[in-house]
């Protein structure tokens, strides 16, 4: 399948993910809600697809959708940041636009979503959440510490 459908930016990308989201609730009152647990429903919507599908082309465009939502729910819920790829990234990862990490790391959701569709549950959109780091979480200080520094665990 053609995995660039259209050109993306990732300047584009947050508005494209709400405004997929906000029609998409309301129109199948599908809780996506940009939630970790909402990309088991993304998993559940594409194996959907994948059964009903005839030809591919047919469900690039929601594929599209659903791989920005992935993406979007990266950016607000580990601090993942939206980039267009270069030619060589884009040609490897077959998409022009993914999220990368404060950790430096380049992630493919729309990727992702496409391989769910391609390939079946051994991919999946939730997992590929599971793996990327978040944001690290402040300890307290121990008592009587008078440093000011905070502790971070990953």
């Amino acid at each position: 399948m053609d995995r660039v459908s259209r050109m993306l930016r990732a300047a584009d990308m947050s508005r494209y993910a709400s405004t997929f989201a906000s029609r998409a609730s309301a129109k199948t009152r599908l809780p996506l809600d940009f939630s970790a647990a909402s990309l088991r429903i993304v998993d559940r919507v594409v194996d959907g697809l994948r059964q009903g599908a005839g030809d591919p082309v047919d469900v690039a465009p929601i594929l599209q959708e659903l791989g920005a939502y992935v993406g979007e729910v990266l950016v607000r819920q580990a601090r993942a940041r939206w980039v267009d790829f270069d030619g060589m990234t884009s040609e490897l990862l077959q998409q022009t636009v993914g999220v990368r990490t404060p950790d430096g790391r380049a992630w493919n959701p729309l990727g992702k979503v496409v391989n769910r569709f391609e390939l079946g549950a051994d991919e999946s959109a939730h997992e590929l959440f599971l793996l990327v780091p978040r944001r690290p979480k402040r300890l307290p200080l121990p008592r009587g510490t008078a440093d000011s520094r905070r502790l971070t665990a990953a």
